[in-house]
């Protein structure tokens, strides 16, 4: 990689740790390219040479968001099992709400459960996958996107506190329960 490319690597990096930034401390309604532009110091212009429009700068926060996903995930299976999956998987989604929508409910160019699906993706099921593994008696993929599903429920739920939050370890123990039998 040239001189040149590097740049344009490292200024694309900036974009989107930034955008992370601002929506991590002010949500990503506060996210808008204006006031991205003005946080890394460059032009709208420039901006759009980077990606086309502010859901592909979402993607790539996601994107970035999905590797240090998979990384806590596989990490809290090894240590903990499913449980410690469960309860890392929360956790993270409790330490970074703006990524976690991104990765997850915001709109962006990402296409989960297909082959076409990003490497990273695949990487990040896999890690609940093999959580679940264990306890599938045939289908895995389905049980691990049943159990996908309730944490995900249970982080958009806590984000919108609308759980009771001296609950939450008794929720991870039943749903850890109902996969593990």
């Amino acid at each position: 990689m040239d001189r040149r490319e590097r740049a344009r690597a490292e200024r694309g990096a900036l974009i989107v740790r930034t955008a992370r930034e601002l929506a991590e401390a002010d949500g990503w309604d506060a996210v808008t390219t204006r006031r991205l532009s003005e946080a890394v110091e460059y032009s709208q212009p420039v901006l759009y040479g980077h990606f086309k429009n502010m859901q592909a700068i979402v993607t790539a926060v996601a994107l970035d968001g999905m590797v240090e996903l998979a990384a806590v995930l596989r990490s809290a299976r090894e240590a903990g099992g499913i449980r410690g999956l469960a309860e890392a998987y929360l956790g993270y989604a409790e330490e970074h709400p703006a990524t976690y929508a991104a990765i997850f409910t915001r709109r962006t160019d990402l296409v989960f459960g297909a082959a076409e699906s990003p490497e990273i993706l695949k990487i990040t099921f896999g890690e609940l996958a093999a959580a679940v593994e264990p306890y599938a008696n045939g289908d895995v993929e389905t049980l691990t996107e049943v159990f996908w599903s309730a944490l995900h429920g249970q982080a958009a739920l806590n984000q919108e506190a609308r759980l009771r939050p001296a609950q939450r370890t008794d929720r991870i123990e039943q749903l850890v329960k109902l996969v593990t039998g």
